[in-house]
């Protein structure tokens, strides 16, 4: 068995994300937080600078890299800056945090194979920053929606099939 692997991206609100990867193959656990900001320690009410992102730990053995960002572009609108739903600002930016140099290229190629599908109106906005430190949120954000099934979401499938 390979060892296992996280990845940090952002695509709007938390919950709605952490509920569709959790299901995923090869997806061991996920977390809901915030990264990429300025404070630390931040909360739910303060998170300056801070997207409000997803850890997924995963198993290479039974997904990739590519394979989880093929996913995260078909459940979130990556073409609109700041926005997603109705949740607007820089904490629902679309943002993929990355951490060696293989992952910038794979998320570079991944950007490009969307964009060039034109399955989405407008260009890809997704931003590619640096992974720092990822601050797990409040215990009630964790599996917000298996606590509250009906709660909000802007995030499901935009396209059943791969773009990679």
């Amino acid at each position: 068995m390979s060892t296992i692997k996280k990845a940090y991206i952002a695509g709007g609100c938390f919950w709605g994300m952490e509920d569709l990867f959790r299901v995923r193959p090869g997806i061991v656990d996920t977390e809901v937080g915030y990264i990429g900001g300025e404070n630390e320690f931040p909360t739910y009410r303060n998170h300056p600078g801070h997207a409000e992102g997803i850890e997924l730990t995963y198993n290479p053995d039974e997904t990739s890299f590519k394979q989880i960002l093929d996913y995260f572009f078909r459940i979130h609108n990556p073409t609109t800056i700041d926005q997603q739903g109705n949740d607007r600002g820089s904490s629902y930016r679309s943002a993929i945090f990355i951490q060696n140099e293989e992952e910038k290229e794979i998320a570079e190629a991944v950007i490009k194979i969307v964009d060039d599908s034109n399955k989405w109106e407008g260009t890809i906005v997704t931003t590619l920053e640096p992974f720092t430190v990822f601050w797990p949120a409040e215990p009630e954000h964790q599996d917000y929606l298996v606590r509250i099934p009906n709660g909000y979401t802007c995030h499901f499938e935009r396209f059943k099939e791969s773009f990679v």
